[in-house]
Formats: structure tokens, sequence, C-alpha cells
């Protein structure tokens, strides 16, 4: 059976570029976003994502079938790296969860809300996915199944550090190919990719670390306060530069 590593993220995080650093490893299968269909097809109060009816109609809706077929499912590699949305994980059973290594990558709000509203307007706390990470963090620490907790902003200013540290909680040996990709999309990109990754697309590594200010609309604003506490609890049990 292979090692199986969930990686948990907030939307508009640099999932897809530590998707790609774990294509580039020799004992690695990457998958996108396994249960986006399955969220889509929820009843929820959300807002309207790009091309839903084209993700729906190329993605298995049925989030059960998917953990079997999936997340579960058999592979030709030793691991196996799915890029999971926390709040893809809904009505859902999580018992899976006990079966692989799980990550939170987390993004401060004020960060993630500004980007998410370039293609969504008027996000709502379900699609930002931090109070979600918060209960999966606490979920996953219960279980025993917490591999490790990684911020966006760390990994960004010491790229090979965080990755050394996370492969080690991964119990994986760091390969230094993690560090660069080819420029472009990867064939395991979602349907989705040509809403979201233009980015990462023009990317060849993780981009250096900029300190920045994010001015917010009012709704936006109460949104991002909502968020911080939960994510500053995620913080403190993150990796860091200094470990």
């Amino acid at each position: 059976m292979p090692q199986r590593i969930n990686a948990w993220s907030s939307p508009r995080n640099i999932s897809t570029a530590l998707m790609y650093a774990f294509a580039q490893r020799s004992d690695t299968t990457v998958v996108d976003e396994p249960l986006y269909a399955h969220y889509l097809s929820q009843d929820l109060e959300r807002a309207a994502h790009p091309g839903a009816q084209e993700i729906l109609q190329h993605q298995e809706q049925n989030g059960e079938k998917v953990v079997h077929d999936v997340l579960l499912g058999t592979y030709n590699t030793p691991v196996v790296f799915f890029k999971q949305m926390t709040h893809h994980l809904v009505n859902l059973d999580d018992s899976f969860l006990a079966e692989c290594d799980n990550i939170l990558l987390i993004r401060p709000p004020r960060a993630i809300i500004y980007s998410y509203t370039k293609v969504v307007q008027q996000p709502s706390m379900i699609d930002v996915g931090i109070q979600q990470q918060h209960q999966l963090y606490q979920r996953l620490k219960k279980m025993g199944k917490l591999t490790a907790v990684v911020d966006c902003d760390e990994l960004l200013k010491a790229p090979e550090r965080i990755l050394r540290q996370l492969c080690q909680c991964l119990r994986l040996p760091f390969e230094p190919g993690m560090l660069h990709w080819p420029a472009g999309p990867r064939p395991e990109d979602g349907v989705w990719a040509k809403h979201w990754y233009h980015n990462v697309h023009r990317s060849t590594g993780f981009r250096p670390y900029q300190k920045r200010t994010y001015e917010l609309p009012s709704e936006a604003e109460a949104l991002a306060q909502a968020c911080q506490p939960y994510y500053e609890a995620l913080r403190a049990a993150a990796l860091n530069t200094d470990d």
C-alpha cells in the first residue's frame, strides 16, 4: 500500500506549487483536488465557482466513491500526494484520514481573501476554509494523524529548509528536485486550472517571499477579522525557519 499524503489547504494559497514540488519526486504520484466536484454538488452557502458545470461533468461527484477509488485506491508509486481544499471535506465520512498522513497548509486570511476576490466576489467563511482548517486540526490532533502544519509565508521565506522539515515529518528523504519544476501546466491539473493557475504556470519554483499589505472592502475585512483567530491558532503549530 502506498503512503498517502493529504495536503489540506486554504484556497488561494501555494497548494498548487506544493503539488508541483511533490510531482518532481522520483517516488510520488500527485492528484489535484479529487473532492472538488463532491464539494460543488453539496447544497452549501458558497459563492459561484468559475467553471463549476465543467468540473461537475469531468470529475466524480460522489464523495464516498472518490474516497474508495481515489484516496484509498491503488497506485504504481510508493507515495501518493493529494492536493486537497479543506472546505471540500463536507458531508463525508472522514475515517479515511486515519489511513493517511495529513498536512495543513495555511496562509494569512487577508492574503487569501484579497486573492480570492480577484476570481470569486464576496467569498463566505465556507469558501475561505480557515475555520474548517482549525476544526480539522483539532480532529487530526485527537486522532493522532496530524503530520505537520505548513505556513505559506514560512515556506516562501526558506523553501528548502521547510521542505526538508516537512519531508522529515513525512519520513521521506528530501529530494532537491522539489525546489524547481518546468513552467507551464501539468497533466495532473484539474479542469479548473485555466481559472486559477495562471501564476503557478508561469513559475519554475517557489516565488520569493514579499511582505505585503492588503486593502479590503468592508465585508471582506469583516471576514478576514473573523478568520484571524483560527489562523493564529494554526500558525502557532506551524513549521518555521527557526526550527
